[in-house]
């Protein structure tokens, strides 16, 4: 939690983030993502001044664990000083412990934005899907929790301007957005006009188009002119030599055997799975883990 402190802008941790859209799609499969389709409401998660803080911490949680589906799932909420935004108890259960810092007494707006982060810490846990790593597993919790309807709390909660800072999680506000933005180009949703925060909403359009531009890399047909003429000149060097000329690039080229065809492999623009593709033209592929249909020229 970055509570007047610094807070670190840009993508840092998109490869970590793109792995762990990957994650869900192959633990979860295509048919519970799409359960998930419908966003948190704002209505349902609303918090003001009058609301008595620990019924409406348990509202709040309620709230989440349906949203997540967790029906036997019972969360009790408690407040205490602490150096995190918040913690939860991850046992056997039925009942899951979070214990949320006392700053969240007097800025109960972004009550929903810390539990909705520890709630997914017990869906995960009960799907046994994690990450090496303590901060790696954060970073798919914060992913998890903005790719299944939840997240975009966790971005409105960020505010920045010259005298103080907030923000919570351990996305940066861009990557944040990011994801958000990758949800949004999936189910049709607007999350921009749920933002309470300026600072959120410029974070979102950052995003927005950062998570575009994965669908104008080539081989894909939407790439820019200067992006296909790239491709074509890297796949010319690899007819010739077997093999593409650069590294770490949105594509690469191999040829299994000296006299197979030459092919192309890339990441799927809404799942980051990877493609492989014979490269001999214009072609229609359905990525078989998101089921994204991409028109390519390979």
């Amino acid at each position: 939690m970055a509570d007047g402190g610094p807070v670190e802008h840009g993508y840092p941790h998109l490869e970590t983030v793109r792995s762990a859209i990957t994650a869900l799609y192959k633990r979860l499969s295509y048919d519970t993502v799409h359960t998930f389709d419908t966003s948190v409401a704002p209505a349902d998660v609303a918090f003001c001044d009058q609301d008595d803080l620990h019924l409406g911490a348990q509202r709040v949680a309620r709230e989440m664990v349906r949203h997540l589906r967790l029906p036997d799932a019972r969360v009790i909420v408690s407040f205490r000083a602490m150096e995190h935004a918040a913690s939860v108890e991850l046992a056997a259960g039925p009942e899951y412990f979070i214990e949320l810092n006392d700053r969240f007494r007097h800025h109960r707006r972004d009550i929903g934005a810390a539990l909705a982060h520890e709630v997914m810490h017990v869906y995960l846990h009960r799907l046994g899907l994690s990450f090496p790593g303590t901060r790696a597993n954060e970073i798919l919790t914060d992913t998890a929790t903005t790719y299944l309807g939840a997240g975009w709390l966790l971005l409105d909660a960020y505010r920045e301007d010259g005298a103080s800072s907030q923000k919570l999680g351990y996305l940066t506000p861009e990557e944040f957005g990011y994801v958000l933005a990758k949800r949004a180009l999936v189910f049709g949703e607007a999350p921009e006009t749920w933002f309470t925060s300026a600072q959120a909403y410029t974070a979102y359009t950052k995003g927005l188009a950062r998570a575009r531009h994965d669908g104008q890399q080539p081989p894909l047909t939407a790439a820019g002119w200067a992006g296909r003429r790239r491709y074509a000149k890297d796949r010319r060097y690899a007819l010739d030599h077997g093999t593409g000329p650069r590294d770490g690039g949105p594509y690469a080229f191999s040829r299994p055997d000296a006299a197979g065809p030459l092919r192309v492999s890339f990441a799927c623009p809404t799942c980051h799975q990877r493609i492989r593709l014979p490269a001999r033209g214009r072609t229609r592929a359905r990525c078989a883990l998101c089921r994204t249909l991409l028109d390519c020229d390979t």
